[in-house]
């Protein structure tokens, strides 16, 4: 893998999306262990690369606590297709507007990830952005908790990367976390970060 030291670089970022290769995906998730095909909706998450002065960052949300679906856990902004959806960057970034008021013209599209299946029924499919400030976000205050930004080489440093394992409905699950601060980084969001780590650095 490469070297840690140079990967927030822009330039860098863009050759890692515009090479042709195939890099394995770390997580897939484990939603079709417990729904079948049927019941597994298409979605797609924003992953927000914000352009800063001390470097990249990505842009995460928290969610509020009475929402049905991971409640209080940190999310990227997205959410489920819709009919009118062309593809998943569309999905990505409309559900950016709808959430934290992201314009989508503040956001240039690199690529997509490998999509992760989650155990509340979706199949995401992570689609990574390039964010020009000034954002001029507008959280929405019935999902949104709050927004904040980790430092990109936080996220791709081994080090800050967990793997743990929980017993849910009989069934052994493990886990990636990455634990920033205050935040709690893990499950969905966590294991599509530990996919961008593996297709930045492989």
């Amino acid at each position: 893998m490469n070297s840690p030291v140079a990967l927030p670089q822009e330039v860098w970022l863009r050759s890692r999306f515009t090479e042709p290769r195939t890099v394995e995906p770390l997580a897939t998730g484990d939603g079709h262990l417990w729904r079948g095909p049927e019941e597994i909706r298409p979605a797609a998450v924003l992953v927000p690369i914000v352009r800063r002065e001390n470097g990249l960052t990505v842009l995460l949300t928290r969610r509020t606590a009475h929402l049905n679906d991971h409640a209080g856990q940190i999310s990227f902004p997205g959410g489920r297709a819709e009919p009118a959806d062309a593809c998943a960057a569309e999905t990505a970034l409309r559900e950016a507007a709808e959430e934290i008021g992201l314009a989508a013209a503040r956001v240039e599209v690199l690529g997509e990830l490998s999509q992760y299946v989650t155990v509340t029924g979706y199949r995401v499919t992570p689609v990574v952005g390039l964010l020009t400030p000034p954002l001029d976000l507008r959280p929405d205050d019935f999902e949104v908790a709050e927004v904040f930004e980790v430092p990109l080489t936080f996220l791709l440093d081994p080090v800050n990367h967990q793997s743990n394992c929980v017993r849910y409905e009989g069934r052994e699950r493990r886990y990636y976390a990455m634990p920033y601060r205050q935040y709690y980084i893990w499950g969905a969001t966590a294991g599509m970060l530990m996919n961008f780590y593996s297709f930045l650095t492989t």
